[in-house]
């Protein structure tokens, strides 16, 4: 199985990406990880909300096959402990997924469009975080998920 993060807009702050780049490195033991920074929605200024959701719809449909299995980062998504949401990554492994794609909407959430496509939701969390520390910490339960499939000392519970 694959997994694919799609997200708007690059991570500016060095500290943030230093912490990606430590998960990304230890994730190539388990599974093949990337993370597709789509480039910001140009004279957002000129677009009203709903305009500029269906402009990162566009963007976000050019990575995502009608075979992959989509996964919305949403404030209303489900809410799962490490553990479980461990186990939602291994059932999809043993499903015979073969590309999860999970997605972090821009400053106004996700369009219709994508919504309706969207095989699963998800949340980290019920408060807000910028879109670059959402980054970090799903980067950071992926990891996770993998060392509690795999029983290793990471998490503790």
């Amino acid at each position: 199985m694959k997994i694919t993060l799609l997200c708007i807009g690059k991570t500016d702050d060095k500290f943030i990406q230093e912490g990606i780049d430590k998960y990304l490195k230890r994730l190539k033991h388990y599974i093949t990880f990337q993370i597709v920074v789509i480039p910001d929605i140009k004279n957002v200024k000129n677009l009203s909300e709903s305009q500029q959701k269906e402009k990162e719809a566009e963007a976000f449909k050019k990575h995502i096959s009608t075979l992959d299995h989509v996964v919305l980062l949403d404030e209303r998504g489900k809410e799962y402990r490490s553990l479980e949401f461990s186990s939602f990554i291994e059932k999809k492994m043993v499903a015979g997924v073969q590309h999860v794609v999970f997605l972090i909407g821009g400053p106004y959430g996700f369009s219709d469009e994508i919504k309706q496509r969207a095989n699963s939701f998800v949340s980290l969390s019920k408060m807000t975080f910028s879109h670059q520390m959402v980054r970090l910490f799903f980067v950071e339960q992926i990891y996770r998920a993998f060392t509690i499939m795999k029983g290793e000392p990471y998490h503790h519970e």
